[in-house]
């Protein structure tokens, strides 16, 4: 790192402290200021803070590590979510801005009636907000540590203030750059958040593909990496380029690629539409401000994003082939090809992937706390101003305890397999619950309870079970259990149902016995919403082997799946766009 890198990545800290200060007085207004931009974000901001969240430091060392076990192929671990996330789009994103509630949690509040209500949204403000969002916390924390330890020696830095004695190196680095997160968060709230996500995200992609495109034109060129990966890897090779996986593979073997696209989509807490998609969905202008944003979104996150850090990873297994901890190949390769100033741009750009996603998580995480949980049992009817002090004093304390959790994990993905396993059997009640009228705050707490009682068993019978058949068998008892209890639990109340009728306007034809007894037209969902669905998922993953094929230089292959993809992408913009 030269003078010239740490000056772009201070000037990078120095515009995000900014931001913070332009907007904390208008966040400081209320709550609804603060935790959702007073909603009137317009789609573009909607779709790009969203993805920016989702590129977080973590990503492209995981990606790198996906790679090096399983070839492109490992990605599924990440695709197999764009079924969820069309789903949210179609069916989903409007119903959500429709709700109009504060977070997602509050949806319990005018779903659900009764004691069972009040419990569950008590424990999801704790489970959710602090629990699993600590986890998200601690994996894309522990990855930026990971990055600083290749790039940056901060150990002389430590040295040279005198205190080395108490804090290693890497650790100090973290600890400057939460220093901002947490500052620029407390002050400006989710104003800061999606101002400085559109920054980040240009940054972030800037530095992912100048490496990339630096890296690939040093070694030669994609003709000259397939023959090095055929020359090293023999046989192999045909694998790490494919976008399928080898069904004998020991860590993407058949069971767990089944259980990706055919159970972990729909099963996990994403199908619904959860927590920072939520979050934008309703600071939207309106609801078609909030599904164009959510389709936004899925076609950066699928189609763009992705590609600079896969050809990234695979140039790496060309280059460092021996090193044992997969997920350093990214860092190591920005050190071995980016010259003094986009040393410096990729750096800032990985803070700001890093910074993104930890002012969203710690500001959707306090918006639990304090509105599920401190708002609604504690203390029901201070002022405004009370609980935006509430809030940024828990934004400090929430970060102090993701920052806990960081230094006790050992690997990213073993997180991230971890966080699904706790979350598999949520997905089902989270989309039915808007589908059909039966289901109740039992049936989530049901889900819940059997979510955690089997992962919990499984791991005791066999710590080393193949992930997918974890997931397969954590989904299916979980839905088992909740549809059962939603069946022998008396309903919510009618007059609850009715009026979440007439608010949301859910049009499946599972709402008929409320609907008769409501004096409101409600659009009905249809084929056109189904071919929307359908229609959408073919252009996200035929738009994304497309460009993956013309990098890749099978052009013809490429021109196909985006030929494919531009039919598919005119049924999506006729059927649901033009609306």
């Amino acid at each position: 790192m030269a003078p010239l890198d740490w000056l772009i990545v201070a000037g990078y800290l120095v515009f995000a402290m900014a931001v913070g200060l332009v907007f904390r007085k208008r966040a400081g207004k209320n709550i609804t200021e603060y935790f959702l931009s007073g909603r009137n974000l317009p789609w573009w901001i909607v779709g790009t803070s969203i993805v920016a969240t989702m590129f977080a430091a973590d990503t492209p060392l995981m990606v790198t590590g996906l790679i090096a076990n399983d070839g492109i192929a490992g990605n599924w671990f990440i695709w197999n979510f764009a079924a969820a996330h069309i789903l949210a789009t179609f069916f989903f994103a409007r119903l959500w801005r429709r709700a109009g509630v504060l977070t997602d949690l509050e949806l319990v509040d005018i779903r659900y009636s009764g004691r069972p209500a009040r419990v569950l949204r008590g424990f999801r403000s704790i489970w959710e907000g602090v629990v699993l969002n600590c986890i998200i916390l601690g994996w894309v924390i522990l990855a930026m540590v990971k990055i600083l330890d290749v790039l940056v020696n901060l150990d002389a830095v430590t040295a040279r203030l005198g205190i080395d004695g108490f804090i290693d190196g890497r650790w100090f680095g973290i600890l400057v750059c939460l220093f901002v997160a947490v500052i620029y968060t407390v002050l400006s709230g989710f104003w800061g958040v999606v101002m400085t996500d559109l920054v980040q995200f240009l940054l972030a992609m800037a530095g992912a593909i100048a490496l990339a495109v630096i890296a690939l034109s040093d070694i030669g060129g994609v003709a000259e990496l397939k023959l090095q990966l055929a020359e090293q890897y023999g046989d192999l090779a045909d694998g790490y380029l494919s976008f399928f996986p080898d069904t004998s593979s020991s860590s993407l073997p058949l069971v767990t690629f089944v259980a990706l696209i055919g159970v972990n989509w729909w099963a996990t807490r994403d199908a619904g539409g959860t927590a920072y998609m939520v979050q934008r969905m309703l600071a939207a202008k309106d609801e078609r401000h909030s599904f164009l944003g959510v389709l936004w979104f899925c076609f950066l996150h699928y189609v763009v994003r992705p590609w600079p850090w896969i050809i990234v990873g695979l140039i790496a297994l060309v280059v460092f082939p021996g090193i044992e901890d997969k997920e350093l190949g990214y860092p190591l390769m920005i050190v071995e090809y980016l010259p003094t100033g986009l040393l410096g741009l990729m750096l800032a750009s990985i803070v700001a992937a890093f910074m993104s996603t930890i002012d969203t998580l710690l500001n959707w995480g306090v918006s639990l706390l304090v509105n599920d949980g401190y708002k609604a049992y504690i203390n029901k009817s201070a002022s405004d101003e009370h609980y935006v002090r509430v809030s940024r004093l828990l934004v400090v304390v929430l970060m102090i305890v993701g920052g806990g959790a960081a230094y006790m994990m050992q690997s990213i993905r073993g997180a991230w397999e971890l966080f699904f396993g706790m979350t598999v059997g949520i997905g089902g009640v989270y989309i039915m619950r808007f589908w059909w009228w039966r289901v109740n705050a039992w049936s989530e707490i049901a889900a819940w309870v059997s979510t955690a009682v089997v992962y919990v068993g499984l791991y005791i019978y066999n710590p080393e079970i193949v992930f997918g058949w974890h997931l397969i068998a954590t989904a299916l008892v979980s839905t088992v259990c909740w549809v059962l209890v939603a069946l022998v639990t008396p309903p919510t109340d009618q007059k609850k149902l009715i009026d979440f009728y007439e608010r949301v306007r859910p049009g499946t034809p599972w709402w008929k016995p409320i609907a008769t007894r409501s004096n409101v037209e409600v659009d009905k969902t249809g084929w056109s919403d189904i071919t929307g669905w359908f229609a959408g998922l073919i252009f996200i993953y035929a738009a994304m082997f497309g460009v993956g094929k013309v990098i890749l230089a099978e052009t013809s292959v490429g021109l196909i799946y985006l030929t494919v993809a531009t039919v598919a992408g005119i049924v999506v913009y006729r059927g649901s766009v033009l609306e």
